[in-house]
């Protein structure tokens, strides 16, 4: 395996591109869905079983881990793959967002943030140099720089001056990663639905000579017009050798559209958050194994599936163990779904390359509308 960080594009059609990140840890098919794993799991799953549906690569969060346990702790066990016992490559988000979003008690300045636990009220600090150490405490393989998200709609002037502040800690984070040949530090292009700031945005951490650039700031409550919008005007001003990755999405509709104009990496909770919920994602559309009419089908979510989960359990037993609310239903349900995601993405790769991308994916955004999700 590759002692360095590497990024090829290895089929293209239209806009879309079929590629291969390689690191010490392992290569990773683009596009690509990362599990979500915040603190230190994915859901209701065995790591075994994650690798097993096809991820490469999982997330961690580094707010949540910095709170509990603690990345001085995982450090001295070993650092977060031996942790968590999932030895491929592992992304960390930086922690901001979680800032932004979950801390009621906070203060901004150039330096960095200081906040108060969700959990028990305790003061925290977070700079940008302090995110990359934690970053670096988990020996997370891709880390991402600090930045400021700002929820939409908000006023021109403050998406401008959150913009700016996050650029200025991308150079900071930058500065603090040094060189790092097996391992990358990604920049988070900001700019709210602002076309101009997205665009400087991206120009500006392109300059930078970073080893992949990140789309944030979306899929935060805008309509997908508008998410799409702004990948339109930001993708063409990012390097075309350097990997690309939408934050926290997302449905399969927005996955297939995404790719579309250019993303390569993506993660969102959604299929395990709707796992532990009922919610289950099938090649022939969405089940909610909580209605009754489903607690006398014997039949399987999906009887041609790869995943035991989708296969070898009935609908019946399935909304027996969701109105119980067993945990294993909970199990069961997002091992069938992280495996449609996964599924998902090998077909979009393998859709680019045959060069039948759009034609072989218009059935996903048509069924989305629907309320159905056709495979490819």
């Amino acid at each position: 395996m590759t002692e360095s960080f590497s990024f090829s594009v290895l089929a293209t059609d239209g806009k879309a591109r079929r590629g291969e990140i390689s690191m010490p840890r392992g290569k990773i098919r683009t596009p690509a869905f990362m599990p979500v794993g915040t603190g230190g799991t994915v859901k209701a799953m065995y790591m075994d079983q994650v690798r097993g549906v096809g991820a490469d690569i999982i997330l961690g969060n580094t707010y949540h881990l910095m709170l509990r346990p603690g990345a001085e702790r995982v450090a001295r066990l070993g650092g977060l793959h031996e942790f968590a016992r999932w030895p491929h490559p592992i992304l960390t988000d930086s922690g901001g967002f979680q800032v932004m979003s979950l801390s009621k008690l906070r203060k901004l300045t150039e330096q960095g943030v200081t906040f108060r636990s969700h959990i028990d009220g305790s003061p925290y600090e977070m700079s940008p140099e302090r995110s990359i150490e934690i970053q670096g405490l988990l020996d997370s393989d891709i880390q991402m720089q600090l930045d400021e998200c700002t929820a939409l709609p908000a006023d021109e002037n403050e998406i401008e001056r959150a913009m700016e502040l996050s650029l200025r800690w991308a150079e900071r984070c930058k500065t603090a990663f040094g060189d790092q040949p097996g391992k990358a530090m990604f920049g988070i292009v900001q700019g709210g639905d602002n076309e101009k700031l997205r665009v400087r945005s991206a120009q500006a951490l392109s300059a930078m000579g970073l080893k992949g650039y990140a789309v944030g700031g979306l899929a935060v409550g805008e309509p997908q017009a508008v998410m799409l919008e702004m990948l339109d005007i930001t993708c063409p001003e990012l390097p075309a050798e350097k990997p690309r990755y939408l934050m926290g999405v997302g449905t399969p509709d927005d996955i297939v559209k995404s790719v579309a104009r250019g993303i390569d990496m993506f993660d969102c909770v959604m299929p395990t958050r709707a796992g532990r919920h009922g919610l289950a994602y099938t090649r022939r559309g969405k089940i909610n194994l909580r209605n009754a009419r489903h607690a006398d089908d014997p039949r399987p979510l999906d009887e041609e599936s790869d995943c035991p989960a989708a296969r070898d359990y009935s609908r019946a037993y399935l909304h027996h163990l969701v109105r119980s609310q067993e945990a294993l239903g909970a199990m069961l349900l997002t091992w069938n779904n992280l495996s449609y995601y996964q599924k998902l993405m090998q077909d979009i790769r393998n859709a680019i390359e045959a060069g039948q991308f759009e034609t072989r994916t218009a059935a996903i955004s048509e069924g989305w509308a629907r309320g159905d999700l056709p495979a490819l």
